[in-house]
């Protein structure tokens, strides 16, 4: 997999939306708990003024005990929610990254965060242990934005970045508009060798790879909002095309093989929403919103003996419709109903040459159609000032059919139940349990046949797939303490049937192809940990260490050897830190972001691949000479990790073959200089 990273740079840009959950209330003078104990904490501009935000992201990554979940990428709306809210409401878009709505939200017209731990009345958790809502001010107010960001990367290509954003509100009608575009490097590409050993261990290939990736994209949203019929109508869109290109050469004695990739995207979404009041307790919300998703893949690979060719071309499509009723029966107790119904659809075709001469691929060429309907009732219950319930119950229906190389029709149902509890010791001490039955979605990539050339791998498509289904228990504890500290500890495990992997296809012609397949039940157990420490009490003032880490053990049988496995793609450890010191005396900040390095392996029938990506360390400095201007300078990559690929490729299926070879590429990508240059106006 190649992995991409493009440079996204700080904005700013408000919409107002409906009126804010809790916006009754005053806003706290200190960012402490609620005297009612009903699990809340509200923090105002004044708990984050010394680190001089100017976004509403800014203010978010500095929540304590807080890690952003952007959501999921699941068909439907119900699903991929994300653990933020904005005046109590979902965002009405699902391409439009949650960081990216943050960003363009300025911190300035955000009246205070409220932290929502364990579940509130009023307030749809999506399953989540911990929301933030961020609350924006009313005021009439113009303000844009533009910014400027300028990469040097160590192998001498420069890139750019441009954002440009206006947002405003006359009377009750508020507009946002922008545009962010730019280039940013492929950091999975670079510099390293190649080796290739028999089972023995004596060389049969050894090279020097050289690659390189670049993408170029741009997005323009827009979007506005007015009173209608008594409620308030949002229409929002987004516009983004993205073009990729990579090159590697490997070359080393007589041997040299060149690859070239190029893919392109262009995807569209458009979403309304209304929201009305039924009555003091009753609103009502209607969501539509349809996204399209244009992509084509091409990829050549010349060893000076064969040329391969592959060109992958898909159009996906998603039109949502759905209806919420809420009703909030008293101060400790609120409950929703809804629905909502999607449909997707992919059509994809697929060619594959050696040669010059076509080959056939297994599912090559796939229509899909999806038709799938959910129903859902939530209800949350503040039982007393220590227990909070938090419960839902969501039945799903699907049909789904496919027309072309493969010819099916299946329809699956499933019911998943959700209960919540959390038991509030104290204002500073949580403990949080939680049981809910999860169903995840079949891909519809999976469906149609796959390559990369450069390993000589092919995947057929299989779209005789069901979903996995997990049962998953969770307890958490949550312990607050000073003033910004905290330290959450979770563990899960998820019981899971139909897991998703990868498994063998034997044609009638005696080939044997990999293929996604259903490969039995598994298990899943995780150990998380978030900290927010303060360093005041230590003696630096203003400077805060935050840090996540998840470990996480699997198992399944595997389905070519019979043995226990864990399961393809999970990583066992993910982790990130991020130090930073606010020095409000200088209006500047200082920091370094340290991401973790991480471990993917996955199980083929006739090999097994392992990626190792190095611990990636960006420090930073920041400084804002006038409220209005920011200047940032940081060294992504500063110790100039690289990405690892190990494959053992086996003469046949692994139960019965013996090793062929084992390849190592270990790719070496170089530090960067980013520098950032942005001013607001207005406001």
């Amino acid at each position: 997999m190649i992995i991409r990273a493009v440079a996204a740079l700080a904005a700013a840009s408000p919409l107002a939306y409906a009126s804010p959950v809790f916006a009754q209330e005053a806003t706290p003078l200190v960012a402490a708990p609620e005297p009612n104990g009903r699990g809340v904490i509200s923090y105002p501009p004044a708990f984050f003024a010394d680190a001089q935000p100017t976004t509403a992201l800014e203010m978010v990554e500095r929540l304590p005990g807080f890690a952003l979940d952007v959501g999921d990428d699941v068909r439907g709306f119900e699903g991929a929610a994300g653990n933020v809210l904005i005046d109590g409401r979902r965002p009405v878009s699902k391409s439009d990254d949650l960081e990216e709505i943050l960003r363009r939200i300025p911190a300035s017209q955000v009246e205070r965060i409220d932290l929502i731990r364990g579940g509130a009345p009023g307030i749809d958790m999506q399953g989540k242990s911990v929301m933030a809502n961020l609350i924006r001010t009313r005021a009439n107010s113009a303000q844009g934005l533009i910014a400027l960001a300028d990469r040097q990367i160590y192998d001498g290509r420069n890139v750019l970045g441009l954002r440009v954003e206006g947002s405003g509100r006359v009377g009750d009608t508020a507009w946002e508009a922008g545009f962010v575009g730019g280039q940013g490097p492929d950091d999975g590409a670079g510099e390293g060798p190649r080796v290739r050993v028999n089972d023995a261990g004596a060389p049969l290939i050894v090279t020097f790879v050289d690659s390189e990736g670049l993408g170029t994209n741009g997005a323009l949203t827009g979007a506005v909002e007015h009173p209608v019929l008594g409620g308030r109508l949002r229409v929002n869109g987004r516009f983004f095309m993205d073009h990729f290109e990579y090159d590697e050469v490997n070359f080393g004695g007589p041997l040299k093989e060149v690859t070239h990739d190029e893919n392109d995207l262009t995807e569209t979404e458009l979403g309304l929403s209304y929201t009305r009041p039924l009555g003091a307790r009753t609103s009502l919300e209607l969501i539509g919103l349809r996204q399209t998703a244009d992509e084509t893949y091409e990829s050549a690979f010349d060893d000076l003996t064969d040329l391969y060719d592959f060109t992958l071309d898909s159009d996906t499509t998603e039109t949502i419709g759905r209806a919420v009723l809420r009703f909030r029966q008293n101060e400790a107790l609120s409950w929703e109903v809804g629905g909502e119904s999607a449909l997707n659809t992919l059509d994809s075709a697929t060619r594959f040459a050696l040669n010059g001469a076509p080959v056939a691929l297994p599912a090559a060429n796939v229509r899909v159609e999806e038709l799938r309907g959910e129903v859902f009732g939530k209800a949350t219950w503040r039982a007393t000032r220590r227990l909070t319930v938090d419960a839902g119950l969501r039945g799903e229906a699907s049909d789904i059919s496919s027309e072309g190389d493969v010819a099916l029709e299946k329809s699956l149902q499933f019911v998943k139940p959700r209960v919540g509890l959390t038991w509030a010791q104290d204002d500073k001490t949580q403990l949080r349990l939680r049981i809910e039955r999860s169903v995840g979605q079949l891909d519809f990539d999976d469906f149609v046949a796959s390559s990369s050339l450069n390993t000589g791998v092919l995947t057929a498509g299989n779209p005789d797939l069901n979903p996995e289904q997990e049962w998953i228990a969770e307890a958490a504890i949550e312990r607050r303490f000073w003033t910004g500290g905290a330290f959450v500890v979770t563990v899960r495990r998820a019981e899971i049937t139909d897991v998703a992997d990868r498994a063998p296809v034997r044609l009638p012609t005696g080939e044997i192809y990999d293929a996604p397949a259903n490969i039995g039940d598994g298990v899943r157990e995780e150990l998380a940990l978030t900290l927010t420490l303060p360093f005041d009490r230590l003696g630096m003032k203003g400077a805060q260490l935050r840090g996540e880490a998840t470990w996480r053990a699997s198992e399944v049988e595997d389905p070519t050897t019979g043995e226990d496995r864990e399961i393809s793609g999970l990583r066992p450890l993910e982790w990130e830190a991020h130090f930073s010191q606010d020095l409000p005396q200088w209006k500047a900040n200082w920091g370094v972001d340290v991401f973790g390095g991480w471990r993917e392996t996955y199980y083929r029938f006739d090999e097994i691949s392992t990626t190792k990506l190095k611990t990636f360390v960006v420090p930073y400095a920041e400084w804002k000479p006038r409220p209005d201007w920011v200047i940032r300078f940081e060294i992504p990559n500063v110790t100039e990790r690289g990405l690892r690929r190990t494959r053992t490729v086996y003469a046949g299926p692994r139960d019965t073959s013996p090793i062929a070879y084992v390849e190592d590429r270990d790719i070496q990508f170089g530090k960067m200089y980013r520098l950032r240059i942005s001013k607001t106006l207005g406001g």
